[in-house]
């Protein structure tokens, strides 16, 4: 069992390294080929951000456990707003400006509620997995569209420019893409593997397994990011990782491993595991946009992290 473990941290630690190389690779990739910073942020770095959880995702349907993909996506989505934005903003409080994040935050509730609607009889089949990904094109167009329409003084445009160089080297950016993608795999595996077996070994259901242990290592990527985003003084940056990593995890990550094995699942899902991440999703947006015109403060983190914190104690004791 201590193998287990180790491999549980090995996974974790193979898929923080390797999201880091991979999305650097992505964005510098996509610099050189001409596109420009916020569309970069809006889409490249927003999908290449939940290369976990999609790795992991593709893994477990490949070895028939969809519902792992079904509870790691959840999760994480709770998880990038509990504990990554919900933690963050507790030692950082920040200030959102950028309209284009509104536009996106409306986008990812639509996602959500087209997964929703598509995993209301319990079971998700190819085809709802094909509706997602289709819903993934219009979202991916939708963000285009906003980054061309998005104002020239949108903080958020600005600190893209910031955060992304305009030169890079191409063969070394197509090396850390490559790097990133193979150590991602790996840690994807290792970590399916392993969770598995300690879940087994405590009597957890793979359902549980992914919206805990799998979903809060998938979204270590999101924190570091986050984190690293604020100390930079680039809230919006932070905030636009959450709403896209939630919106392409609605979409990739469930509708991927459903294309790949269809699967029924526990009706707790929607019982309990979606009305929770919907509702923590409605409060941030409420926190971010509307309360305190854009002022996002400890208090509000916390509350945010506390909900984090009761979710997960529900898990493992309801």
């Amino acid at each position: 069992m201590i193998l287990n473990y180790l491999g549980i941290l090995a996974g974790l630690s193979l898929l923080v390294y390797g999201a880091d190389r991979f999305v650097e690779g992505a964005a510098h990739i996509a610099r050189y080929l001409g596109m420009s910073p916020l569309l970069i942020g809006l889409t490249i770095v927003g999908m290449a951000t939940s290369a976990p959880e999609l790795l992991v995702g593709v893994v477990a349907a490949l070895e028939g456990k969809t519902v792992i993909a079904i509870g790691n996506a959840i999760g994480s989505n709770i998880a990038n707003i509990g504990l990554v934005l919900g933690f963050t903003v507790m030692l950082m409080p920040v200030t959102i400006a950028s309209k284009t994040l509104k536009r996106e935050f409306f986008i990812m509730v639509l996602a959500i509620v087209l997964a929703f609607a598509l995993m209301f009889d319990q079971n998700l089949s190819r085809l709802d997995g094909g509706f997602l990904l289709l819903g993934l094109a219009v979202a991916i167009l939708s963000v285009i569209y906003l980054s061309r329409k998005s104002a020239r003084t949108d903080p958020l445009r600005n600190e893209f420019e910031t955060e992304i160089p305009k030169e890079s080297k191409v063969g070394k950016s197509v090396f850390l893409f490559m790097m990133g993608l193979i150590l991602l795999l790996g840690g994807a595996y290792l970590l399916v593997e392993c969770a598995v077996i300690v879940a087994k070994h405590f009597g957890l259901s793979d359902l549980v397994i992914g919206l805990t242990i799998i979903a809060v290592g998938t979204s270590l990527p999101e924190l570091a990011a986050s984190m690293t985003a604020i100390k930079k003084n680039e809230p919006d940056i932070a905030i636009g990782n959450v709403i896209g990593s939630n919106m392409y995890n609605m979409l990739a990550v469930i509708g991927i491993p459903g294309m790949i094995h269809a699967s029924d699942f526990d009706s707790r899902v929607l019982l309990r595991d979606f009305p929770i991440m919907i509702g923590m999703t409605l409060l941030m947006g409420w926190m971010v946009f509307i309360h305190g015109a854009g002022k996002f403060d400890r208090v509000e983190g916390a509350t945010l992290f506390l909900c984090f914190i009761a979710y997960q104690y529900w898990l493992f004791n309801g």
